[in-house]
């Protein structure tokens, strides 16, 4: 009996000592922006940690209003191949899953939503302008099917799939779970939790059951290269970073050697032409900002009386509209982005055309012009020829009348090195 308490009690010490078994963690990611590629490798990010990690779900909290079709298709597929069940909640309250956003939804194993939130609308657009009717049939079938697809491949609604792509049918909270588009309706993250206790999602054809019942929510947050990308991606910030980066080269150019510009105009043109990819850039509007400011500079290099800086403004004005040409608002432009950046550029550009003029008409101050209507005052009697007293210098000089000894002259002309002079009345 003494070996065997020994023995047990020796045994109650060694589990003491080990570590405690990790719970499995609930990964909680936050999307409110558009759906990029920053948004979709943000996400596939987390997935792969969910998985190294084994967590017990990735909960994904969704308001978007839809985003690129590559981005968007890079997404579901990661959600099909991820071995941890992910549910997407598009919450709060007046949040949405639109376009890219709802077609996401249907991939995910559970789909929930806040009251007051709806999902929808996905009729494909084609960036960078109207597509013509055979290519907008296209877009629209390929849209349709696939979401059918995921519908079915999820046991949702295909019907109602379909609609939100054909028709742009968006649909409320409560629609949406008559429907069977979501699965259930939560007022809060606690709410939708309980919820998902239990529920059963299927992997590698094996039926699983959810067990997050002491698991811990661990919030997932983009790094700050991802951040810096997500926010040049923002249409507003693509053009100011554009406008920037000319002027920076524009500075360098005309400045050789200042490198400062440059360096700085050049990270600026970068970062810009990244966020093109993202955005649908008209190119037309992109030529008139580049014509405007060869406007500009020419109006430096050949004065034009300020008709180039007018058709520089006007230039400029009609390529900040049309740069990016979407239906979606927030693909556009902002009109108070345009109106402070055309101002500060054209205004800019206008005081250096005032400086150039000014500089151009100053009279000369050096070689032969420099000396013209100087004045100065004779030091000897000049006739045929004498001597003057001009800028602290002695000068020979001849004047066409007599002159008396210090008399007050100015220089009429130059004749190699003697001056000739006249009396001031």
């Amino acid at each position: 009996m003494r070996i065997v308490t020994i023995t047990f009690t020796l045994c109650l010490l060694l589990l003491a000592t080990l570590p405690a078994a990790a719970t499995a963690a609930i990964r909680l990611v936050t999307i409110a922006d558009p759906i990029t590629p920053v948004t979709a490798r943000f996400l596939q990010r987390h997935l792969d940690l969910a998985a190294s990690q084994r967590d017990a779900l990735v909960l994904i909290e969704l308001d978007t209003p839809g985003g690129l079709d590559t981005a968007m298709r890079d997404i579901v597929q990661r959600l099909f191949a991820s071995p941890v069940p992910v549910a997407i909640y598009v919450a709060p309250a007046g949040a949405r899953a639109a376009s890219a956003g709802a077609i996401i939804c249907l991939a995910a194993d559970f789909c929930t939503m806040a009251p007051g939130t709806n999902i929808g609308a996905a009729h494909p657009v084609s960036l960078g302008g109207k597509a013509d009717p055979t290519m907008e049939t296209k877009l629209v079938n390929d849209a349709e099917a696939y979401a059918e697809g995921l519908a079915r491949q999820r046991g949702r609604n295909e019907t109602l799939a379909r609609q939100m792509v054909r028709d742009s049918l968006s649909l409320s909270a409560e629609k949406a779970l008559d429907g069977k588009v979501v699965d259930f309706i939560a007022a809060d993250r606690a709410s939708l939790l309980r919820q998902l206790e239990g529920r059963q999602f299927v992997r590698d054809g094996k039926t699983m059951t959810l067990q997050l019942a002491g698991a811990e929510t661990v919030a997932a947050a983009m790094g700050r290269a991802e951040r810096i990308l997500n926010t040049i991606s923002n249409p507003n910030v693509a053009y100011i970073l554009l406008m920037l980066g000319a002027l920076g080269l524009y500075f360098e150019l005309s400045n050789p050697g200042a490198i400062l510009p440059g360096v700085i105009g050049g990270i600026a043109l970068l970062l810009a032409f990244f966020a093109f990819q993202t955005l649908p850039v008209n190119y037309a509007g992109l030529l008139l900002i580049l014509l405007a400011l060869i406007f500009f500079i020419a109006e430096i290099k050949v004065v034009s009386g300020g008709m180039l800086t007018v058709g520089g403004i006007i230039a400029l004005i009609l390529g900040s509209l049309m740069l990016f040409d979407s239906p979606e608002p927030w693909l556009r432009l902002s009109w108070r982005v345009i109106a402070v950046t055309v101002f500060c550029t054209s205004a800019f550009f206008i005081l250096v055309v005032n400086r150039v003029l000014a500089v151009h008409r100053q009279r000369p101050t050096t070689g032969q012009e420099g000396l013209l209507g100087v004045e100065g005052t004779a030091e000897s009697a000049i006739a045929a020829e004498g001597k003057i007293f001009i800028r602290g210098e002695y000068w020979e000089a001849s004047s066409d009348e007599p002159i008396a000894a210090g008399e007050r002259i100015v220089v009429a002309g130059v004749e190699g090195m003697r001056l000739k002079v006249r009396k001031i009345a």
